[in-house]
Parts: C-alpha cells; structure tokens; sequence
C-alpha cells in the first residue's frame, strides 16, 4: 500500500498574490522540503477559476480576482514546482473549496490497495485544506488521514488554529512534522 501527499492549492495567487499571506509565504519553503523528501503519490490541486469568477457565488462572497486559468496567479509557486520535479504527480484543477475528482481518484486507489495513508499540506488551511480533508474523511472513515500544520496556513493565524482544532475533532491527525 502507498502514501499520498495532497498539495493543496500552493499557487502564487495564495502565497504572495491576490489573497497571499504573510504566514503563507513563511510556509512555502516547509511545503517545498516536504514534498521533496516524500516518497509516495503526490496531487496537487489547483484553485482554478475564469475571467467571469465575480459573477460566480464564491466572486460575490469573495470579491477578490484569484486564480484565474493560465495567469501568472494561477500557477503553482515555483519553490513548490520545483519540489515536484522529477515526483510522481498529478494535478487537479477544481473550480471549489473542495475536489470531487479528488474523492474519486484517491476511491479508485483503495479499491486497488494502493493507498494506506493521506497526508495534507497547503493553503489556505481554513478553506481548502479543511474542506478536501473532511470530504476525504465523511468518504473514507477508515483511511488514515493527518494534516502538517506547519505546511500549512489560513487566512488568518486565528482561523488556521480554528480549521486545525476542527480537522482534530472529525478524526484527521494534525501533525506538526
């Protein structure tokens, strides 16, 4: 059985762009060491919006330009793309907080006994990284899934600590690795 590492959304728009952060650009070089040293199946997710994402329901909640398709904010930060070179990896692109096709791929792996473990690293803790770990978990109960927090961060330090008592609560294991 094999490990998975999910990247989640490590693009520019959420390091240093649009909605990037100070502790998110503090994490990158975590995140980067992390996915370099795995040796397993690594997704990457990939937050991925269109020019019309204002007159989206998230653009109206959210009125903040970020990851549109094929623009420089779009695109995986390159400290995390290096890291990938070379890894056996796939992206996922969603359109949402949290991946459908993501649930399914990793389904198709237990199916096959190729999969043991999920581990999560990524931003922004709070949004994404707390929604693909909870789908994970209401479809897989008994997969072993954990979260890095310090591969992580949120929003804000507060919601990041929030998102990880959360994901404490439903099952998954917070690690600070």
């Amino acid at each position: 059985m094999d490990r998975i590492l999910i990247v989640v959304d490590m693009q520019n728009d959420f390091v240093d762009g649009a909605l990037g952060t100070k502790e998110a650009a503090e994490m990158v070089d975590r995140a980067a060491e992390a996915i370099a040293r795995f040796d397993g199946k690594i997704f990457a997710t990939m937050d991925t919006h269109e020019q019309n994402y204002l007159e989206t329901a998230e653009g109206k909640k959210l009125p903040v330009p970020h990851c549109i398709h094929m623009t420089k904010g779009w695109q995986l930060h390159d400290k995390v793309r290096q890291a990938l070179e070379g890894k056996d990896y796939e992206l996922i692109q969603k359109g949402t907080f949290g991946s459908v096709e993501l649930v399914s791929v990793i389904g198709k792996m237990l199916e096959e006994n190729k999969a043991s473990e999920v581990k999560l690293i990524g931003l922004c803790t709070d949004i994404c990284v707390i929604s693909n770990a909870l789908l994970l978990k209401a479809h897989f109960p008994e997969l072993n899934i954990s979260v890095d927090a310090d591969c992580c961060a949120g929003v804000t330090p507060a919601t990041h600590q929030a998102a990880l008592e959360t994901m404490k609560m439903c099952q998954i294991d917070v690690l600070h690795v």
